[in-house]
């Protein structure tokens, strides 16, 4: 998707709080175009403010602007993704800036919902069908687990090899994905191809430290060993993960308490009913 950068002349008496308040605005108003407000800067001295936003089109950035703050930004241009990386770091990380605060804007949380998929037997396939085949049939299982994060507006952090390592800012929208994940690659299973793709996946949630496009933490590392212990063609979820979509159309079995490697204290595990 594109990315611009905007640029907006500001009247005088305009605080970088006032600013902060006005970006949540946007990213309250975005999903609904299918946009994503990236960073903003404030230039105090020339009262300026300059907005990064991936967007399908600049109607669709400044429509967000114009439903958020009732007017669009005063100039727009796509820019190069590589370009600015160079000058001002990822253009994927999802924060916002004012000189006052380095962080993200009061309001907008680092809470991130992480989940992992994991293909069944890779080394075994591996010796069965040569380097070429394998790399064929990961054609097919990126395939279908891209076109469902995308449609759930995950963000992909990255391949592990044998699976992939997404994030969400809503916890629905995980289960979702993993949901549609299973129901993709089952649906591609039964039009009977000679080697089947089944996966594991896992799904915990938590506020994870985010440095050059990657997650860490103990809510990664929790949504990582939830994987590898579930069973292929299974979803499992933490207790956190159960809670937190009460009231959603999804149904959980209770797997019970697990000890987990890396974790004191047992994690009660819930399987998503997905079939």
């Amino acid at each position: 998707m594109p990315l611009f950068l905007d640029r907006h002349r500001l009247n005088a008496g305009v605080t970088p709080e006032g600013l902060a308040r006005d970006h949540l605005k946007d990213l309250e108003a975005q999903s609904e175009y299918e946009v994503r407000y990236l960073r903003y800067w404030f230039n105090q001295d020339t009262n300026r403010v300059f907005c990064l936003v991936r967007a399908p089109s600049v109607e669709a950035a400044n429509a967000v602007h114009i439903k958020a703050l009732g007017s669009a930004a005063d100039d727009i241009m796509e820019v190069e993704e590589t370009l600015v990386e160079e000058l001002l770091g990822s253009a994927q990380e999802v924060t916002a800036w004012t000189p006052q605060s380095p962080g993200p804007p009061p309001g907008e949380s680092p809470f991130r919902t992480i989940l992992f998929t994991d293909m069944e037997s890779s080394t075994a396939l591996t010796q069965r069908l040569g380097d070429a085949g394998l790399v064929e049939l990961l054609r097919t299982h990126d395939s279908i687990i891209r076109d469902a994060l995308s449609a759930m507006r995950g963000r992909e952090i990255k391949h592990t090899g044998d699976g992939i390592m997404a994030c969400f800012e809503s916890v629905a929208r995980g289960v979702e994905c993993a949901i549609a994940v299973q129901r993709g690659l089952a649906g591609h299973n039964e039009r009977g191809p000679a080697t089947q793709i089944r996966v594991r996946i896992g799904i915990s949630a938590g506020e994870p430290l985010e440095e050059q496009r990657d997650l860490f933490g103990a809510a990664v590392q929790m949504a990582a060993r939830i994987c590898r212990h579930a069973e292929p063609e299974v979803i499992l979820v933490s207790n956190v993960i159960r809670e937190l979509t009460i009231g959603k159309p999804f149904a959980f079995e209770d797997r019970g308490e697990v000890t987990l490697r890396g974790f004191a204290e047992p994690v009660r595990l819930h399987e998503v009913l997905w079939r």
